[in-house]
């Protein structure tokens, strides 16, 4: 059996020895730096080519979260940790309910800040937490393994295609035959890393792209922002309130008291305050008209507005 996992490993280019740094601990500060940088910079494109992919899944979350389903991350290491904070960062930046996009770690959330060492073998974990969390065939589980094989990943996978939920697997080394039940499947090929084996590298920038895409592009269907403005962030902290309140003033042109006004109005929800002026009426009919609009913004006040960047 070990032997078998050594050939397996071997098999994988994010395991594989780069040809440009096998001379890696004899370059001076500035080399290295050089080598890592032109490196990462291989990563864009390499996103690039799997765009079609990330599309796919990213209509396949607009249409899971449309009829009332939720997208789960789940991963170990350094994929986990991504996965977490993609999910944390959603309900202050669109203002998702928590539970809309959530991420499981293995070795649970104290591995997000200490290394849990043979959690990603673990083949239970990921899909006891998806059991826990009620999980249907109205969800989406996306696993996150840069290397593919990773058992904390594909039993959790197995458990949501065992449910019938939609399933995405985003990894850095080429899908094989054995993943063609994956719903979609996102391959940014980035190569052996500089520093042979650790993902947290080139992978790890190339997964952290791809999650900005799928969530970001995902919440701009669902009318999370107008224009480039993120119009439904949560407002938890003073930098928070000023940019729904410079937002708020940008889009209708009152001033700075009036905006505080309102804004209190609408009990802090910056979409519904700018319908508020905007068609001037109250916070009740202001997410009256923007529920029967599904939540864009534009369909309820147009795009009149928006002023474009730099005016």
């Amino acid at each position: 059996m070990p032997e078998e996992l050594l050939k397996e490993l071997q098999a994988l280019i994010t395991e594989g020895r780069s040809p440009f740094s096998d001379e890696l601990d004899a370059m001076s500060t500035r080399e290295i730096l050089e080598l890592i940088n032109r490196e990462d910079a291989m990563v864009p494109t390499a996103v690039a080519k799997v765009l079609p992919h990330v599309e796919k899944a990213v209509e396949m979350v607009v249409g899971v979260l449309q009829s009332g389903g939720r997208l789960f991350y789940i991963g170990a290491g350094t994929s986990g940790r991504l996965g977490v904070l993609d999910a944390a960062e959603c309900p202050p930046t669109f203002g998702t309910d928590p539970e809309l996009v959530q991420g499981f770690i293995a070795g649970g959330y104290g591995a997000l800040i200490k290394a849990v060492e043979g959690a990603e073998d673990d083949a239970t974990g990921s899909h006891e937490f998806l059991q826990q969390n009620k999980l249907t065939s109205r969800d989406c589980v996306c696993g996150l393994a840069a290397s593919k094989r990773t058992p904390f990943v594909r039993s959790g996978l197995d458990y949501a295609k065992s449910v019938g939920a939609r399933t995405i697997l985003v990894t850095c080394n080429p899908p094989e035959s054995a993943d063609t039940q994956i719903d979609v499947i996102i391959a940014p090929i980035v190569g052996p890393e500089v520093l042979t084996g650790s993902t947290r590298m080139k992978a790890g920038t190339a997964t952290k792209i791809v999650l900005n895409m799928i969530t970001t592009a995902s919440m701009v269907r669902l009318g999370k922002c107008y224009g480039n403005l993120m119009i439904d962030l949560r407002a938890t902290s003073d930098k928070l309130r000023e940019r729904a309140r410079a937002m708020l003033m940008l889009l209708t042109g009152i001033d700075y008291a009036e905006a505080e006004r309102v804004l209190t109005a609408a009990g802090g929800e910056l979409k519904t305050a700018i319908v508020m002026v905007a068609r001037r009426v109250d916070a009740q009919e202001a997410r009256s008209q923007l529920a029967a609009a599904k939540g864009q913004l534009r369909s309820v006040v147009g795009d009149d507005l928006l002023p474009k960047a730099g005016k």
